[in-house]
């Protein structure tokens, strides 16, 4: 919305020489000697009439955000698309990468660490702290519950992680890259050359890091669709730009109390930070309290107490934080800097605007005597003192050694000159709580202990998006290790299938008398875990059948199924061939389509791709794949009874999209394959809800024909809005029972435009085969083994 209170209601005044000239639609005015007074800014009036130019494409409030804020938005599975990539389709960035050679990258990263320049001049000469800054808070962004966020697509670069107050001059950093970036050009993405330069910064500082895989692909545009909380900020009625720095909606509860929790999928414990405020909860100083949030937001990073403390301990054994500015003094974060600026944000005023004068998180100082050397002194310092509060030149609220006469840190740029030491309150933290301290402690009696800790906590950070470690491209890749963190597979064993032995399988299911509406729905609970966001998940190594999964109750009708494909595996084995069960459960759900088809009067081989292995439960991290269980399934029509209260306010449609982006699924593919499932009977517990067809197991169009049924009436069965009777209006029977997860794909416009293709008259066999495609792709999403693409890694051979 304009300043300019006239501008907002339409109208423009504009001073001329003559006076003031009041302008409304249509052509400009002229004086009268036939001259025009005044026109459009630029000169001349608009052709197509109006005086001035009032907005332009997505400009707020005509983007549909704007108007109808809670609208379900279909369109974000269709972002980051190919059309928006420069590089094309064609473009296989694995074996562009292949022609970098890493050992000369890492003499142009030395080289460019270890030399200062006049326009943002390096601390202590050397600019390797600040890049593993950057690179830490690329990958600081993951969450376990949902796998988004993470460095594997450069997402730092882009709005509104780049203007977040906690990244901070991480854009000087990426400009210091640029030139190495040019040289490498295409075949060296944003992504990995941020986690490379990081990772070669601490080992030029003396860390022996644990490896570095490439195969990070960029993104092209802004991600608009992962949710960062709740709190709103706005740009325009803020005192400063840390004031974007809130948590007054993610928590319930109180730091300390029993129900203290942050809101799902949230990792981060403030709005526009990374980890946690530095200065404490809310920045009130207390380090126990910090200690609190600390463990939540790390625990929902994928890290556990030893991991925490090491990355902490391990981090700030680098570099200094920087507070000289007051907050209030710096100027706007890139998105909205001015247009001169060119990208860069936050502009300091004071002195030079960087170096001795450089303001980013507001707290001065740094952790150690030697703060470009990997050693033990962060913890030798944080044991060895007792530490005071006190406040920064900014006014942040930062820790100093009691001592007057404990070791001091040189100044970062005026040489000679020394400072006295600083903690954080989330380092203090680290000291006042007894499970942090019993680390610290170990840490502090082995250091080749918390040397490797770190290495590899530093390697799980900045992979931990990346998937199955056969997707690591590059020869610094750690691949001999199984990683529990990785979900590792077993090697395969035993020959490959041909397709006699498939076919012999695919009869051999059928004998079993297994439903094909049990088989589809096993299957799909199988491969649907699969989220693209960090690659884990599928149906690859058979984790149906181990726990957490078998367990789940949305899982309870695969229990049954397999254990009758298991009978299928050992009368394979008997004679003489090896068939795993992760094949058979998906050829199983392949069997139970082609028998839908068939019955709806379509002939369809679904494509099989064996070659999957089993996990085994040692393989399996019980924990971490429970961050995996649904708790709405609208695929499966199931909603946990739970979801009410886990998530208050939001939609069981909205958890249903978030899930097909998860799975990449376009909404023509979304449409399609609920479609599908449904008329297959594939839903959770077997229930006829939203099986809108009188022919269970036939793969027709009649879901979506009943769902658009005109002569229908939906009407809610409670108050919860969670069912709904389809009601003939004419006659008052009631025909079907359906969900929102079913209505929604004839509420919203979107969707029910693609529910019209196959509707019609003519969509049954379109329907069929595109069933299958997405089906198909489902069961694929997981197999990088055999899928060769240029978003998620190299061709197999």
């Amino acid at each position: 919305m304009s300043d300019d209170s006239t501008a907002a209601t339409g109208r423009h005044d504009t001073a001329t020489p003559q006076g003031t000239t009041e302008h409304h639609g249509g052509a400009p005015r002229r004086d009268a000697g036939g001259t025009d007074t005044c026109s459009f800014h630029m000169g001349g009036a608009l052709p197509a009439g109006g005086d001035h130019l009032g907005g332009t494409l997505g400009q707020a409030p005509s983007s549909l955000e704007g108007w109808y804020p809670q609208r379900l938005r279909v369109e974000l599975l269709h972002r980051n698309g190919i059309d928006a990539d420069p590089l094309g389709a064609d473009f296989d960035y694995a074996a562009a990468f292949a022609t970098v050679d890493l050992e000369e990258l890492a003499r142009d990263v030395d080289a460019l660490l270890t030399t200062s320049v006049d326009w943002w001049p390096a601390d202590y000469g050397n600019y390797g702290p600040q890049m593993i800054r950057m690179a830490w808070h690329a990958a600081g962004t993951y969450r376990i519950a949902d796998g988004r966020g993470g460095a594997g697509t450069a997402m730092q670069r882009f709005a509104p992680i780049s203007s977040w107050w906690d990244n901070g001059n991480t854009d000087k950093s990426r400009r210091l890259l640029q030139p190495i970036k040019r040289k490498y050009g295409n075949a060296l993405s944003w992504a990995d050359l941020m986690v490379f330069t990081g990772t070669r910064a601490l080992e030029l500082m003396g860390l022996p890091t644990y490896g570095f895989g490439g195969g990070r692909l960029d993104a092209w545009e802004p991600d608009e669709g992962t949710w960062w909380g709740p709190e709103v900020w706005d740009p325009h009625h803020v005192d400063s730009y840390d004031d974007m720095v809130s948590r007054d909606e993610r928590w319930h509860g109180q730091n300390g109390d029993a129900d203290y929790d942050l809101q799902s999928p949230l990792a981060a414990s403030h709005q526009a930070l990374i980890y946690v405020n530095p200065e404490g909860p809310a920045a009130n100083g207390d380090p126990m309290g910090s200690a609190r949030d600390i463990r939540i937001t790390f625990s929902r990073m994928a890290m556990n107490d030893e991991e925490t403390v090491a990355l902490i301990a391990g981090g700030h054994a680098f570099g200094k934080s920087h507070g000289q500015v007051a907050a209030d003094r710096i100027g706007p974060p890139p998105e909205i800097a001015p247009i001169e600026a060119m990208g860069l944000g936050w502009h300091n005023p004071q002195g030079a605007g960087n170096g001795r004068d450089t303001m980013t998180n507001g707290i001065e100082g740094s952790w150690t005597q030697d703060p470009t050397r990997w050693d033990n002194s962060y913890l030798e310092n944080l044991f060895g003192h007792e530490w005071e509060q006190t406040r920064s030149p900014a006014g942040a609220l930062q820790w100093t050694p009691a001592d007057p006469d404990a070791p001091r840190t040189p100044d970062a740029h005026v040489p000679g000159e020394t400072h006295a030491l600083m903690m954080m309150t989330s380092d203090i933290a680290l000291k006042v709580d007894p499970a942090y301290r019993a680390v610290c402690e170990r840490f502090l009696a082995d250091f080749d202990l918390f040397t490797t800790a770190f290495s590899k906590a530093w390697y799980k950070l900045t992979h931990r998006d990346m998937g199955p470690k056969h997707r690591y491209l590059g020869p610094q890749a750690t691949i001999s290790d199984d990683l529990l963190w990785q979900d590792p597979l077993p090697d395969p064993v035993g020959a490959p299938l041909t397709e006699a032995d498939v076919d012999r399988l695919r009869q051999a299911v059928r004998d079993t008398g297994t439903p094909a509406s049990d088989l589809v729905a096993t299957a799909y609970a199988a491969a649907s875990t699969y989220r693209d966001s960090d690659k884990r998940g599928g149906a690859n190594g058979g984790r149906v059948a181990l726990a957490p999964q078998k367990d789940w109750s949305v899982n309870r009708r695969t229990v049954p199924v397999v254990e009758a494909l298991r009978g299928v595996q050992a009368d394979f084995g008997r004679n003489g061939g090896h068939v795993s069960l992760a094949d058979l459960v998906v050829l199983g759900g392949c069997v139970g389509v082609e028998d839908g088809a068939r019955a709806a009067g379509v002939e369809v081989r679904v494509p099989f791709t064996p070659g999957r292995v089993d996990a085994t439960q040692e393989q399996t991290d019980v924990e971490m794949f429970e961050w995996l269980r649904p708790v709405a399934d609208g695929f499966r029509n199931h909603v946990s009874e739970r979801f009410a209260d886990f998530a208050p306010g939001v939609a069981p449609e909205a958890v249903f999209l978030d899930r097909a982006n998860l799975m990449t699924l376009t909404a023509p593919e979304w449409t399609v394959l609920t479609g599908g499932l449904r008329v297959l009977g594939a839903n959770w517990d077997g229930s006829s809800t939203g099986v809108l067809t009188d022919r269970v197991g036939a793969l027709t169009t009649d879901f979506f024909v009943n769902l658009t049924d005109t002569d229908l009436v939906w009407v809610k069965t409670d108050d919860t809005e969670s069912t709904f009777t389809g009601t003939v209006e004419s006659t008052g029977e009631h025909r079907w029972t359906a969900s929102r997860a079913d209505l929604v794909f004839g509420s919203n416009a979107q969707l029910r435009s693609i529910v019209d293709v196959y509707a019609g008259s003519d969509g049954q066999e379109r329907f069929v085969h595109d069933f299958v495609a997405a089906w198909d792709k489902v069961m694929m999403l997981d197999r990088y083994d055999v899928k060769g693409h240029r978003r998620y890694g190299p061709m197999a051979a």
